[in-house]
């Protein structure tokens, strides 16, 4: 069921808040009164709203002083203003301040529906506009996603299985093997993709701060506390909501976080007011939770609840079929970057690439084929642009006869490959070379330059 729209409506004459509380709440809308300024900024430090109607003068902080409130706590809110003391500078100041309409008083109630409704529209432009940008961004990630290994289809398989539905999905993994990606990818292919997908990483901060940036705050909670903030799961609302290393979050804060799975609810820190969100939690860790369960660091309960639907990744060096596929995804995507023209990885580039353990996993090869790139001044990626250790670690030893024997094996075998390739396309296309390079998949620049390396001519296939 879609959420009402939420409408805060500041009026200190009585009759004229009851009236209009009264008419958009039959109209559907949840609705909010406040009768002085400083009761609406209240309202506004604990909620969210889609649009705030208020008075210009008020009792304490004025209409302008709430439309600014607003902004600072919702950058997508709009404002309607009515008011008996209508000025133009006071209109342009309110319009500035993200007010959609200025309304002098008296006015037709029944005209206000008409204005709200054209409100909430503008609303969700600007809504739309923020999530457009973040789904651009969440789609580029995804594409980041590589894999054709066994042990990847089967994480996407999961990934496909549970992203429609709003369980919570605890990933586990080494540094580097992309929970965040696989995180964002639930988020793309779930109900809730035209949201706001935001992200936390849990290492980074710790105990109290952790706790303000992830549930907010009220002014004087703590020295520095100068004014109340909303907390990162109150702005998620409605999207999802990954919490990165979710094991270093300490034993207090584990205990809020359980009553956001459980009820959807939490208050902020030195707060007394509930506040309620609607997300979705995914979570991931390089740790054993299990232990850390045992150790007495992680709650059980909390434990029992992020456990519900998990999936693991596995480090690069146990999916080294996707070593070849990750590093020209890395190469085409550093090239565009950095405006380099490298087609290829050489052979003895790409040996070291698959024989090195990755103890840095897929982030570590992303940032390899990087260097390399800056380096490379030719077409061809080679072994001497790669760092040391990579070198060092595909060299044979003196006397390793057999890796010798397998690596020139496999150099011949890819390039009888090559060549077949390349004969069999142009067999077919009665040596067209344009024709043959459109079915490779490839430039015609790089299919005549695979030609010139197996010594195919496209005359000796020409009718």
């Amino acid at each position: 069921m879609k959420p009402k729209a939420r409408i805060l409506i500041v009026e200190d004459e009585t009759d004229m808040l009851r009236g209009l509380a009264k008419m958009l709440s039959y109209a559907g809308y949840s609705v909010d009164c406040a009768s002085t300024g400083t009761d609406a900024i209240v309202n506004l430090e604990k909620k969210i709203y889609d649009v705030v109607i208020t008075d210009l003068k008020l009792p304490g902080p004025d209409g302008l002083a709430i439309l600014r409130k607003m902004k600072e706590t919702s950058p997508e809110s709009v404002g309607i203003v009515i008011t008996g003391y209508g000025t133009v500078e006071a209109a342009v100041e309110a319009m500035k301040l993200g007010a959609y309409d200025f309304i002098s008083k008296p006015f037709d109630m029944h005209k206000i529906k008409v204005i709200v409704r054209n409100a909430l529209e503008q609303s969700n432009l600007i809504s739309e506009n923020r999530y457009l940008k973040e789904r651009i961004q969440d789609e580029w990630q995804v594409e980041n996603i590589v894999g054709k290994s066994p042990e990847m289809i089967e994480v996407f398989d999961a990934v496909r299985k549970v992203a429609p539905t709003d369980t919570t999905v605890l990933i586990l993994g080494e540094s580097g093997t992309g929970k965040e990606l696989i995180a964002r990818y639930i988020h793309h292919l779930s109900s809730r993709k035209d949201r706001l997908f935001t992200a936390i990483n849990c290492s980074v901060l710790r105990d109290m701060f952790l706790e303000s940036e992830l549930f907010g705050h009220v002014k004087g909670a703590y020295t520095g506390a100068v004014s109340s903030k909303r907390g990162l799961l109150e702005i998620a609302h409605r999207g999802s909501f990954f919490l990165d290393e979710v094991a270093e979050v300490c034993v207090p804060v584990q205990a809020k976080l359980l009553r956001v799975l459980e009820d959807k609810t939490f208050m902020r820190l030195g707060g007394t007011d509930t506040i309620s969100v609607d997300i979705r939690l995914i979570v991931a860790t390089n740790k054993d939770l299990d232990a850390c369960v045992k150790n007495g660091d992680f709650r059980d309960d909390l434990f029992y609840r992020l456990n519900t639907f998990t999936i693991t990744l596995p480090p690069l060096r146990e999916r080294t079929d996707d070593v070849p596929l990750l590093a020209y995804h890395f190469l085409k995507k550093h090239c565009k970057e950095l405006g380099k023209r490298i087609h290829e990885i050489g052979d003895d580039a790409m040996d070291a690439l698959i024989s090195y353990n990755w103890p840095g996993n897929v982030r570590e090869l992303d940032k390899i084929i990087e260097r390399g790139v800056i380096l490379e001044n030719s077409e061809i990626m080679t072994l001497e642009n790669l760092p040391e250790k990579l070198a060092s670690n595909s060299s044979p030893e003196a006397g390793s006869t057999e890796k010798i024997c397998y690596t020139k094996a496999k150099k011949r075998l890819l390039e009888e490959f090559d060549r077949n390739y390349a004969v069999n396309l142009l067999i077919k296309h009665n040596g067209n070379v344009t024709h043959a390079s459109e079915e490779a998949g490839m430039d015609r620049a790089n299919f005549q330059r695979l030609m010139r390396k197996t010594g195919v001519k496209s005359e000796q296939f020409q009718e």
